[in-house]
């Protein structure tokens, strides 16, 4: 066991983690940090023709997409797109490796509840669900397939990511915050999108403090319960329950539903609809309508209001020349800090506002052949090692309904804190490589000799965090409800980042225009 120890960790300090005699090949793909950093250096001469259009969107991710939909809808048809990428879609993209479709970012859904109408109406155009005498059928070609979730803990594979209770007094903590969960939920009340819900003054007070100490508070000290709630704010949130507050610890289960211990005979897996891109399969199906309308490429450098009309300069990065656009109205459809970064003159509450985000790290490996396989549960969708900074892997080809027998290829996911967002743009794809086959090697000794491939995505400011005193701030309240020539439409305006509150958040703004 040593020597094999020993010869693993050698593959792994070398640039090729791979098989012997073959380099591992990989790196990044999928965003272009340099694009977004020439914020930083000085405006170029606004030279070139003026481009017109009658509603000018900045930014290309689901807010963004959703937002020129919903024009396209009304009649809106002089729309023009601006995002800094090359394909649009933000942190819901797919991928391609040996001509297999994976992930760069969210890679499922949650079947939406009531609350999201904009969503549902949504899938309902893709033909994912159809009305059948007043209840929703899905498409069960795009639910989770089984088995959808399993847990490495103690050496085996076990069934759902909840780690087995520690004997009774663990079952007892894990009874306990489930009561929890539905007496907030019955008391008072959380959505998904969550400004479908009510905000009262026990809201403010959940969302004064962080989800650690409310649960400290209640006695939740077990351990496993505090991992696995841990692992689920750092999974949504992008940082762990001692960072993000009580409100969004407990949204993460009241908004869904609710937190089933062991043994619950009411308790129902959670069905969600993934593919084998992950949420880039909803992105291009809603860029596709639009794609005369989207201008890839364009790194807005400053958007400035007139008296008439707002215009904007942006970089394109295909001819390295500066591009001048004007129209009615803006949409601002990026996270909230750059847009401060952006309008010449920012609104109060924009400048106001603090909002930090946690930068993540997405990474596709293709592997050779078959992992042996460990004991317990079956390979799953969804992977998780109990313990582990990481978040785990999902299979991307868990959905693909092809028969041929094809590669292996696993996408890992890792949220780093913010200290380490400056190692994420400075250090090597082979360092990233390395920390993410390290951890994998946790449940599987095997996958580094047979990685092949890895490219790797990151993004520096990849989601928001729900820091104490951000989703009840007055400055967040103001920035969404913002109306005029120029509105703002991102997930950051609901504090946390998951598809159905961008997606909301872009029909929203579509309505507020002064157009």
């Amino acid at each position: 066991m040593l020597k094999r120890r020993q010869v693993l960790l050698a593959s792994l300090a070398t640039a090729g983690c791979s098989r012997e005699g073959t380099a591992l090949q990989g790196g990044w793909v999928g965003t272009h940090p340099e694009r977004g950093h020439r914020l930083r250096g000085p405006l170029p001469d606004a030279g070139g023709p003026l481009k017109r259009t009658d509603v000018l969107i900045i930014g290309g991710g689901i807010a963004g997409l959703a937002c020129a939909r919903a024009l396209t809808r009304r009649g809106v048809d002089d729309i023009a797109l601006l995002d800094l990428e090359d394909q649009a879609g933000g942190n819901s993209r797919g991928h391609r490796i040996a001509a297999s479709a994976c992930p760069l970012g969210a890679h499922y859904l949650p079947v939406p509840g009531p609350e999201a109408r904009e969503v549902l109406a949504l899938l309902h155009d893709l033909g994912l669900a159809t009305s059948r005498l007043g209840r929703t059928e899905w498409d069960e070609r795009h639910l989770c397939h089984s088995p959808q979730e399993r847990l490495f803990f103690d050496g085996a594979w076990h069934e759902g990511l909840l780690p087995p209770a520690d004997g009774p007094a663990g079952l007892a903590q894990y009874r306990r915050f489930g009561a929890l969960v539905a007496e907030v939920q019955r008391s008072l009340g959380f959505a998904m999108p969550t400004r479908q819900a009510r905000w009262t003054p026990a809201h403010d007070r959940l969302d004064a403090q962080t989800f650690a100490t409310w649960l400290d508070t209640q006695g939740l000290t077990d351990n496993r319960l505090r991992w696995y709630l841990d692992y689920c704010c750092r999974d949504d949130f992008g940082a762990d329950a001692a960072t993000v507050s009580a409100w969004a610890g407990l949204h993460y289960f009241a908004s869904r539903h609710g937190f089933h211990a062991p043994g619950d005979e009411t308790a129902e897996r959670e069905p969600v609809l993934t593919w084998p891109e992950g949420n880039g399969w909803l992105s291009a199906r809603m860029a596709e309508p639009l794609r005369d309308r989207l201008h890839l490429g364009r790194t807005v450098l400053r958007v400035t209001e007139g008296r008439h009309g707002v215009e904007a300069l942006a970089w394109n990065e295909a001819s390295q020349a500066p591009e001048r656009w004007a129209a009615r109205a803006v949409v601002m459809a990026t996270p909230l800090f750059v847009s401060a970064r952006l309008l010449a003159e920012p609104p109060a509450a924009l400048r106001a506002l603090q909002q930090p985000h946690a930068p993540w790290l997405t990474a596709n490996v293709l592997l050779r052949e078959p992992l042996l396989l460990r004991p317990g549960a079956p390979p799953s969708w969804d992977n998780v090692r109990y313990g582990s900074v990481a978040l785990g892997y999902v299979d991307a080809r868990h959905q693909s309904l092809d028969p041929t027998p094809q590669s292996p290829l696993l996408t890992a996911y890792v949220a780093l804190p913010e200290a380490r967002r400056a190692a994420l743009l400075s250090e090597p794809w082979q360092h990233w490589a390395k920390l993410v086959l390290e951890d994998l090697a946790g449940t599987h000794p095997d996958l580094p000799a047979k990685a092949e491939r890895i490219d790797l995505c990151r993004f520096g400011h990849a989601m928001s965090i729900p820091v104490p005193g951000l989703r009840g701030s007055a400055a967040l309240a103001a920035l969404h409800d913002a109306r005029g020539r120029v509105v703002f439409a991102h997930s950051d305006l609901a504090g946390y980042s998951v598809f159905e509150e961008a997606y909301t958040a872009g029909v929203e703004a579509a309505g507020r225009l002064s157009l």
